[in-house]
């Protein structure tokens, strides 16, 4: 019974001075706890950890050199490193943060515009989600304030670094963004078509009309205006855009010989689906509802 007894003591002291192994974030501590090391070794370490996609560990020793050289020879370019790092790991709204930090405290650096790039970027991907890559999730259909700030940012590059190298790309990004702002528009005169709130409705294809030239979306601001002033007996004003959709989209789906058909409806075939289940079984009105993307923005079906 003591050898029993003696050998579990062992066992448990060997366990103990063996445990560190364990936790793993020792060897993240050891890695960025570089407190001897000079401004060039911290450096010389960053770029390391950059190179070999160790995000996290150099964030930590980012965030420790400026700590310890805050005026140093590296301070700027380290602020610019830490943003890229923070975007790589996903960290995007301590990406935005940093950038925003670092435009406030250097607006003339040659380096700016990459700030601003690099925010317009986290901001567009803030509210990414987990399964966007698997499944054809619609963006419009999120909460667009981030979409928003994306498109300021991205603007805001392109206007005052038309030159920029990452301007090109901003401009790409731009397009895609507006013709999100634009459907997440339609989206909302079609919730309010559900709601009979025609007035809101109409508003809000007017709003994409003016606002979102040359989108694919405004199609549909056509047609929901001329749906919602039809609806509410102003068919002059509905016969006004009736004939400016004939004009710039002949091939849209309500037109026909007659003008344009009031009672059809453009919907993706699942929304139609199970609107016609719920229409059959409750004996409720189907309330229109616009989204020709498949047509003008040339989506798979």
């Amino acid at each position: 019974m003591k050898n029993i007894t003696r050998i579990g003591l062992i066992l448990t002291m060997a366990l103990l001075a063996n445990c560190s192994w364990l936790n793993p974030n020792d060897k993240e501590k050891s890695e960025t706890e570089e407190d001897g090391y000079t401004e060039r070794g911290f450096h010389d370490k960053i770029q390391s950890n950059l190179k070999s996609k160790n995000w996290q560990v150099a964030i930590g020793n980012l965030q420790l050199l400026e700590s310890q050289f805050p005026f140093g020879k590296y301070a700027e370019q380290s602020q610019l490193e830490l943003i890229y790092a923070q975007y790589m790991s996903s960290d995007h709204s301590s990406s935005i943060a940093s950038a925003e930090r670092f435009i406030r405290l250097h607006p003339q650096h040659p380096n700016v515009d990459y700030a601003i790039y690099v925010k317009g970027l986290s901001e567009i991907n803030q509210n990414a989600r987990l399964f966007d890559g698997f499944f054809a999730l619609d963006s419009s259909k999120r909460d667009i304030g981030t979409a928003r700030q994306a498109f300021a940012s991205l603007g805001e590059l392109i206007e005052k670094y038309p030159n920029s190298p990452y301007a090109p790309d901003a401009r790409q990004r731009l397009i895609s963004l507006r013709n999100q702002l634009a459907r997440s528009e339609i989206n909302v005169a079609n919730y309010y078509f559900s709601r009979g709130a025609l007035v809101a409705a109409a508003n809000r294809g007017q709003f994409v009309v003016e606002n979102f030239q040359k989108t694919p979306a405004v199609a549909d601001g056509l047609a929901v205006m001329a749906q919602a002033y039809h609806m509410m007996g102003k068919d002059e004003l509905a016969d006004n855009a009736i004939k400016v959709l004939e004009t710039n989209f002949p091939d849209y789906p309500q037109l026909n010989d007659d003008g344009f058909d009031f009672d059809s409806r453009t919907l993706f075939p699942s929304n139609w689906f199970l609107r016609k289940i719920k229409t059959n079984f409750t004996a409720q009105v189907i309330p229109p509802a616009f989204d020709t993307r498949r047509q003008y923005n040339n989506l798979p079906k």
